[in-house]
């Protein structure tokens, strides 16, 4: 966003914050009323934006991890491990428990919600392959804020085709 862009959003944002009204928090969880600060705002405070982030981390790393090279890194970081494990039982040879080191692996389901904060996973069935929430209620909630900020990106004169790019089947 250029000076120009900025100025332009002030002045649009000078009798804008008057008719902003209250809210629900987007992130589950807390689903807060609060009064927002900006069209935008999402979030209720800087505590559920933080969550928010490490939901959108944990999200992106899943992504990577059932990419081809993320399986990659991580076959080769398992080999690593395996081995430190080996030199360690080595050193010690008095422990002959084989199996004392090594990770369980987890029961993972197919998919997690796409809704911030909500960390339910559920197995995604022939009837609707495509499924990307746990809940109605989860789909409603982030349905309702993309909607809004859609509205609003209009009257702000914002482009934001890029985070509504795989959200308009919703």
């Amino acid at each position: 966003m250029g000076p120009s862009q900025r100025r332009r959003e002030s002045r649009l944002m000078q009798g804008v914050s008057w008719r902003l009204g209250r809210r629900t928090c987007l992130l589950k969880g807390c689903e807060e009323t609060f009064q927002p600060w900006h069209p935008l705002t999402r979030y209720c405070s800087s505590t559920c934006r933080a969550a928010a982030r490490r939901w959108r981390q944990r999200t992106a790393n899943r992504r990577y991890r059932a990419s081809e090279q993320g399986k990659c890194r991580r076959r080769a970081q398992a080999c690593r491990y395996r081995e430190r494990i080996r030199q360690r039982q080595a050193a010690d040879s008095g422990s002959d428990s084989g199996d004392e080191g090594y990770p369980h692996p987890q029961q993972v389901a197919d998919s997690c919600c796409q809704r911030p904060g909500c960390y339910e996973a559920f197995a995604k069935t022939a009837r609707s392959p495509l499924q990307k929430f746990c809940s109605a209620s989860c789909r409603q909630a982030l349905r309702r804020v993309l909607l809004r900020e859609r509205r609003w990106a209009q009257v702000l004169g914002i482009d934001t085709t890029s985070i509504w790019r795989n959200h308009d089947s919703w």
